[in-house]
């Protein structure tokens, strides 16, 4: 991928020097060079959510290599259109989720109400029983307990995290921030691995899930809001040290995405605004929809990996990149390259 990047970088480099030489000489030339170039910054909205799609389900951090890329492949965007880009295009990737996990998620649900159950509502009050039969013909308790654990999950990042996401991202948006967390999660993923192969997991299916772990979930999840981190990351090293077992540590990481995310995506929104512009609509549509369509690849690909392997080569991945990653910007730096 980032042989990719470099590659592309050189040939769109090659393609603006081109294009500021045609302009000298021919103006029809010019106006054909702009319509590539239009192109050329859809292609990079393509690969964006492409990058999107992957990273944000695997443990490697989707907003580092969003970061990254742009190094390489920057948007011809604003600076405040391009930081809400980065983080709304994570709906098209919840969205996968949603569809994937359909059956899992869904509360509601219309079935009869025997005999037997109506005569122990009629027992109640009529605002009870109204309550009541409610309940038993258009709801599936685990499912509502299944979201009562994801809401306490929540908590720790609307208290702790929330009211500093701004302060962070100013402070924490950059290279060294992201290579460092590629590295050290890197290490953590393989220290916790080594020492989750002596034990087995407590916890082997969601409905066994208890809202302490849940808890305990969210407060990893909270370590996320620093770049380089990952979301997944984070949630699935607190569910491994809490007892579960990886499938049902990623499987919740992925549910508990959906309020964070949307709720991450609409307060880039409001603090945008919504005037738009019609390129970049045409920017958030084309980064979602690829986005969703190369997650639930993604996360088909991750639920079958986890089922026979650990998580020690996504480790080592981060390790090699995060060095990767210092190695470029300490050589740019020396080299004086803007």
């Amino acid at each position: 991928m980032w042989v990719f990047c470099i590659t592309y970088y050189l040939a769109e480099t090659c393609l603006i020097r081109l294009k500021i030489v045609v302009n000298k000489n021919n103006n029809k030339k010019e106006n054909r060079k702009g319509k590539i170039m239009d192109f050329i910054e859809l292609l990079k909205v393509i690969f964006l959510g492409i990058v999107e799609g992957i990273t944000e389900w695997l443990p490697i951090s989707s907003t580092g290599h969003m970061i990254l890329v742009d190094e390489f492949l920057k948007l011809n965007v604003t600076e405040d259109f391009k930081n809400l880009f980065f983080v709304v295009i994570q709906l098209g990737a919840i969205l996968a989720v949603v569809v994937l996990y359909w059956n899992k998620l869904w509360p509601f649900y219309i079935r009869p109400i025997s005999k037997k159950q109506q005569a122990v509502l009629n027992r109640h009050g009529a605002v009870s029983r109204g309550i009541l039969t409610f309940v038993e013909k258009f709801c599936d308790k685990e499912k509502w307990v299944l979201w009562f654990k994801i809401i306490v999950a929540c908590i720790p990042t609307i208290v702790i995290a929330l009211p500093f996401n701004d302060v962070i991202e100013e402070k924490f948006n950059n290279y060294v921030v992201v290579a460092i967390a590629l590295i050290v999660y890197g290490i953590l993923f393989i220290v916790i691995e080594n020492y989750n192969k002596r034990r087995r997991p407590t916890c082997t299916n969601l409905e066994n899930l208890s809202f302490k772990t849940a808890f305990i979930i969210g407060l990893f999840q909270v370590l996320s809001v620093v770049p380089g981190t990952s979301r997944s990351g984070s949630t699935i090293i607190g569910g491994i040290l809490a007892g579960t077992s990886r499938t049902v540590a990623a499987e919740f990481t992925f549910f508990l995405g959906i309020p964070v995310m949307f709720g991450a995506s609409l307060l880039k929104i409001l603090k945008f605004g919504f005037s738009f512009t019609g390129t970049e609509v045409m920017i958030l549509i084309v980064g979602m929809v690829v986005a969703f369509v190369v997650s639930i690849i993604a996360i088909k690909f991750l639920m079958g990996y986890i089922k026979k392997h650990d998580f020690k080569a996504f480790g080592w991945y981060r390790i090699a990149l995060g060095i990767l990653v210092l190695g470029y910007f300490i050589g740019k730096t020396l080299l004086g390259c803007k």
